[in-house]
C-alpha cells in the first residue's frame, strides 16, 4: 500500500511482555521514528505505565500520558455495553491529544495488539470520527502465550489438535463445550481452581519477561495451593500482576 505524501502516522506497535529486548527490530525502528507515544495512565504508582516510560526513554520519545477513564469493573450485567463506553471515552481523551498536538504518535500495545486488546479498534474508531486524518499500521508482538510456552520449553497444542485462547471469564463455558487444551488470558480470580483440579494440568506464568516472573507448572491438584500463595506475594511485591495458563485435560 503506498501512503500519500505527508499523510499523518498512527503506529501500533506490540513491545511484548515489557522486557526491552522483547522488541521486534521493526518494532524499536517505529518506536524511536515517532514524534510521540499515547499511553493511558490509570492512577498513581501505575507500573504498566512507567514500564512505557523507561521504552520510551530507551529510543527517545516522548511519552504523553493521558487520564485513562473510569469503567465498571464488578462484572456488570452489560459488560459489552460498559466496555463499548469506556473505549468511546478513551476514543475523545486521544482525539483531544491528536488534534491538539502534531507528528506521527505511536500506541504500544502490551503483548502482542492481536490478543484481548483494544487499542486497534479504538484507532479504527478515531479513524471514523474524521475529525484527525491519519493513516495506521500495526506491528506485532510477542504474545503472552508464545512467551508462557517458550518459558515452559511446551507446544501449547497436543499433535494435530487445536488449542483454544479465552478469558477467566469464560473458562467454564469452554470446559463445558468440550474443550480440553485451553489457554487463559486476563484470569483476575483464577477460574482454574474452581474445576476439578484431579481433571487438570497446568502450565502458568506470571509476570513473563520481567523481573520478578513466576512459572509453574504440574497437576493442578498438587499445584493449586502453590499457585494461589506465589500469585498473592507477586502482586504484593510489584504492585501489578499479569499471568497466562495453559490448561489440559489429564
Amino acid at each position: 500500500m503506498v501512503e500519500p505524501v505527508g499523510t499523518r502516522r498512527v503506529r501500533i506497535i506490540g513491545i511484548g511482555s515489557g522486557h526491552p529486548d522483547q522488541l521486534t527490530s521493526e518494532a524499536a525502528d517505529a518506536l524511536a521514528g515517532v514524534t510521540y507515544v499515547i499511553a493511558a495512565d490509570k492512577g498513581s504508582e501505575d507500573p504498566l505505565l512507567a514500564i512505557r516510560q523507561e521504552l520510551c526513554d530507551r529510543y527517545g520519545t516522548e511519552l504523553v500520558a493521558v487520564a485513562d477513564p473510569e469503567r465498571d469493573r464488578d462484572d456488570p450485567a452489560d459488560y459489552p455495553g460498559v466496555v463499548r463506553d469506556w473505549h468511546e471515552a478513551r476514543v475523545a481523551a486521544y482525539e483531544d491529544v491528536l488534534a491538539d498536538k502534531p507528528g506521527d504518535v505511536a500506541f504500544l500495545v502490551w503483548g502482542d495488539p492481536a490478543f484481548y486488546d483494544s487499542t486497534i479498534r479504538i484507532v479504527d474508531r478515531l479513524a471514523e470520527r474524521g475529525r484527525v486524518e491519519f493513516t495506521h499500521d500495526v506491528l506485532p508482538g510477542v504474545s503472552s502465550p508464545q512467551l508462557l510456552a517458550a518459558r515452559h520449553r511446551i507446544v501449547l497444542h497436543r499433535v494435530g489438535q487445536p488449542v483454544l485462547v479465552t478469558t477467566g471469564r469464560r473458562l467454564a463455558e469452554a470446559v463445558g463445550a468440550g474443550h480440553d487444551n485451553i489457554v487463559v488470558m486476563l484470569d483476575g480470580d483464577l477460574a482454574c481452581l474452581d474445576l476439578d483440579p484431579a481433571d487438570w494440568l497446568i502450565w502458568w506464568g506470571a509476570n513473563l519477561g520481567v523481573d520478578g516472573e513466576q512459572l509453574i507448572s504440574g497437576p493442578l491438584v498438587e499445584v493449586a495451593a502453590e499457585l494461589r500463595r506465589r500469585r498473592t506475594a507477586l502482586k504484593e511485591s510489584t504492585g501489578w500482576l499479569m499471568d497466562t495458563y495453559l490448561l489440559r485435560r489429564a
